[in-house]
């Protein structure tokens, strides 16, 4: 127990909002005393806290203040790399500091991610067998999906395993120069493939090293995916903890059924059989199997398999599994005894095989809640079967919610106001909603409470929504010569300054040509180089625009004039045909609601209240949200989706959009 008494959060929040610069916020404080009322109370809270809440202070301040004074860790899970690296290199430094000499003990943390972020020092000293052709090691791959930059696999390689003999940490992110995935597979391994206690670099491992200190801290920093990894399956991975934050909570679901969503492909089937015979087992029936799987895969059409498998591809699924299960005992002592690199290698290959297994049991007979799609790629050529659950909220309710306290928060978790939706989806139930201004009632974890503590921004006074409701609707064709020559008036009007975000990236493709022939201005383009490199040029070029996809619709924070148009193509309704969403639609239609408003205009709703919310990042901003299609005005869902985006001033005039830009631009 602790030597002395934890003072009370009024004295550690103003020490926190202290030592980061800050100024004391209504809103956070407000958020601050509910997510310590529900951490104390055991009681699970949503907190939808707008931009400029500083909702991070919000819960560290109090999670660190429960850790110390339960002797429990606390564990906080993102959805993205960035605010993890913001929380453990930004905030935490500073809100430790500050809080230490209120505390009887300083409080420690750390970041804990997914063993294949960590190099494996045995396998990049070849303790696992290479698994690359020797003629690979030529080729070109790319260092940078987002530049386009490559370099040959065998010197990323190379590169990796001096790499391996210098730093402190493995974790790939802490690499200076970025290489491709291809070449990270050659020095990690996934958790079913290391061998564990077994390796003879167990006692350096970074990964087990990185655990180890997570076993013994107040504070862990994680991602949704390793949360729900750990939290289904029963990994241990994280230390035992009786709370967790989830963060960028809006992206939990998602990100969860993710994790578990699995997928079988003909090459996944070669690949181990490439394995196996590296280890001289001939696995001859087991590569029959994997062509059997490829032809039936053939004969199914593109889209989700409604009721049950075809014959063909069942019989292929009992053929493989039961190949894939007789390979598995023939690799039990398979491989050259005297080679360091033998048990890596059966590890590997053994839980590949184990993967085939489970996943063909789980396509032979899916759950009530699994969909099953198949796809058929024209780019590649190849085919693949996947299965994922319509719904997360069982699996959560019981793995997560059911054994300890969670709070959720976001800057759009409530869209509408409506907490219910997230919740539900999440596994709570309405019947349990408790009021935050209550003290939390015994019975068991299940009560939830809810609050929206809003944002500092003045909305109407420093930004404008422009709805161009003159221009075409979209079609299926791609941006349209108007709404193109459109986007050209506005930049020009801003004299650049705008973040332009696309639903797709050949949308932003054209879009970035059709402007770069009409204006002098300089344009960033996503992919062209990377992320981080186009966002400090957007930043520090008062006259750039930057023109991207999904990754910047919720992933830039620029304040100032340097972001003062933000323009939204068209409404990001998902794909009509993709396989999760049309049976999430349905099923909600048999229950008698509207699946089209529940599924996609939800899911639109969500991206464009993150979009718009590139715009107003600090109490001194100013600019414009333009939105490119006139269905926001003219549609039936135009309602719901604006009144999930920040409460920015409305027009649907051009002139006055053009005029009030030309304003900005000379400020």
């Amino acid at each position: 127990m602790p030597s002395a008494p934890v003072p009370e959060l009024p004295v550690l929040l103003d020490a926190a909002v202290a030592a980061v610069g800050g100024t004391p916020r209504e809103g956070q404080a407000h958020m601050a005393v509910a997510v310590d009322t529900a951490m104390s109370g055991e009681r699970h809270l949503l907190v939808q806290a707008g931009t400029g809440t500083g909702k991070s202070l919000a819960y560290l301040v109090p999670a660190l203040r429960h850790a110390v004074s339960t002797d429990r860790t606390v564990v906080v899970s993102t959805a993205t790399i960035a605010l993890q690296s913001q929380i453990v290199r930004k905030d935490l430094p500073r809100i430790v500091e500050a809080l230490a000499p209120h505390l009887p003990r300083t409080p420690s943390y750390s970041l804990l991610k997914g063993r294949s972020n960590y190099l494996c020092l045995h396998k990049a000293t070849g303790g696992y067998p290479e698994d690359l052709d020797p003629q690979a090691l030529f080729t070109e791959a790319s260092v940078d999906p987002a530049s386009g930059a490559s370099e040959r696999l065998g010197d990323q390689v190379r590169r990796l395993r001096d790499w391996a003999e210098e730093t402190d940490t493995g974790d790939r992110d802490d690499l200076a120069t970025p290489v491709s995935d291809r070449a990270w597979r050659q020095v990690s391994v996934t958790g079913p493939q290391c061998i564990g206690s077994s390796c003879p670099m167990v006692e350096a491992c970074f990964a087990e090293r990185n655990r180890a200190i997570a076993r013994d801290v107040d504070l862990v920093v994680t991602n949704h995916a390793l949360m729900a990894v750990d939290a289904f399956d029963r990994h241990g991975i994280l230390p035992e903890h009786d709370v967790v934050v989830f963060d960028e909570a809006h992206d939990l679901v998602d990100r969860v059924t993710s994790a578990v969503t699995e997928q079988l492909t003909a090459g996944m089937v070669r690949g181990v059989v490439r394995q196996l015979r590296g280890l001289g087992v001939a696995a001859t029936a087991l590569d029959d199997a994997g062509e059997s799987l490829r032809a039936a895969l053939e004969l199914v059409g593109d889209g989700r398999v409604i009721g049950d498998l075809p014959v063909t591809l069942l019989d292929a699924l009992v053929l493989l599994r039961g190949a894939a299960r007789d390979a598995h005992a023939d690799a039990r002592d398979a491989g050259d005894p005297s080679s360091a690199a033998t048990a890596g290698a059966r590890k590997a290959a053994r839980a590949d095989l184990q993967a085939i297994m489970d996943v063909c049991e789980r396509l032979a007979a899916p759950a009530d809640d699994d969909v099953v799609s198949v796809s058929h790629s024209e780019a590649t050529g190849r085919s693949s079967l996947q299965v994922a659950p319509l719904s997360v909220a069982g699996a959560m309710r019981g793995a997560v919610l059911e054994e300890r306290t969670v709070v959720l928060t976001s800057a759009t978790l409530a869209l509408g106001g409506r907490f219910e939706p997230p919740a539900g989806s999440v596994g709570l139930r309405a019947d349990d909603r408790q009021d935050p201004e209550v003290a939390p009632r015994t019975g068991g974890r299940s009560a939830w409470s809810a609050l929206d503590v809003g944002s500092p921004f003045d909305y109407g006074r420093q930004g404008i929504l422009y709805v161009a409701r003159h221009l075409p609707p979209p079609g299926r064709e791609g941006p349209s010569s108007a709404m193109l020559d459109h986007l050209t008036e506005l930049i020009e009007a801003s004299h650049g300054g705008a973040l332009c975000l696309f639903s797709s990236r050949r949308a932003a493709e054209l879009a970035a040509d059709h402007v770069r022939l009409r204006s002098s201005l300089p344009i960033g383009l996503q992919g062209e180089d990377s992320i981080s490199s186009l966002v400090r040029t957007f930043r520090e070029d008062d006259a750039a625009s930057l023109f991207g996809t999904l990754s910047l619709w919720q992933g830039v924070d620029v304040q100032g004039r340097a972001c003062r148009l933000v323009t939204i193509d068209r409404i990001p309704f998902p794909r009509p045909d993709d396989p999760l969403t049309a049976a999430r639609q349905e099923r909600i239609g048999r229950r008698g609601g509207n699946g089209f408003m529940a599924v996609s205009a939800q899911h639109a709703a969500l991206l464009l209240a993150q979009g718009a919310g590139r715009l107003i990042r600090s109490t001194e901003d100013r600019g414009m949200v333009a939105v490119l299609d006139p269905r926001l005005a003219t549609a039936r869902y135009g309602g719901f989706l604006t009144s999930a985006m920040p409460p920015l001033w409305r027009t649907s005039d051009p002139q006055a959009a053009l005029s009030a830009l030309g304003r900005l631009a000379r400020v």
